[in-house]
């Protein structure tokens, strides 16, 4: 590793790296990691790409989407859907720990149900995720959270769990 590979990479070298291991005979159980670093965002172009008559081609950059306008080869920003994910639990916590560091920023009453809602932002600097948090009228043992975007930086806790592991790799990775 070089230090100019992008961060969908990172999975690659691990499991390169660590496959002749015997202690890591199970990387293919680990292919969430994988999955989880492909979401984030590669440091590479623009995000703007002429289609093959120049107009009217979409792709997917940071977080907006860029379309191609006319045949002047000039980009216009547009606000890209951002995915939605919806988990229900049975808790008597409102607030879950997945793993990231939120910010509440609001919360609504909300019509036929006495839980209000509660709105959440992540705290990294860079991360635009949002999450609302709900208690179901219907059965108030469960909790409805719903994710929007997908997050552009490692979980920390994840990151703890696996700094032994990166340790070792890396120690490993120099004979």
């Amino acid at each position: 590793m070089e230090g100019r590979e992008s961060p969908q990479d990172l999975p690659d070298h691990l499991f390169a790296s660590s496959s002749n291991h015997p202690g890591f005979s199970q990387a293919q159980d680990l292919d969430w990691v994988g999955d989880f670093f492909r979401h984030l965002p590669s440091n590479g172009g623009d995000g703007c790409d002429a289609g093959p008559a120049g107009e009217g081609s979409v792709t997917a950059g940071k977080e907006k989407r860029r379309k191609v306008v006319g045949g002047g080869g000039g980009c216009k920003a547009m606000k890209a859907a951002k995915p939605r994910f919806a988990f229900r639990t049975k808790s008597s916590e409102d607030v879950l720990d997945d793993g990231f560091r939120w910010r509440k920023y609001g919360q609504k009453a909300v019509k036929n149900n006495v839980h209000p809602r509660s709105y959440y932002r992540c705290v990294h600097h860079t991360c635009s995720v949002k999450k609302q948090v709900q208690r179901l009228s219907e059965d108030t043992s469960t909790v409805v959270t719903t994710y929007e975007g997908v997050h552009n930086h490692p979980c920390q806790q994840m990151m703890e769990a696996l700094a032994p592991l990166l340790r070792q790799i890396h120690f490993l990775s120099k004979f």
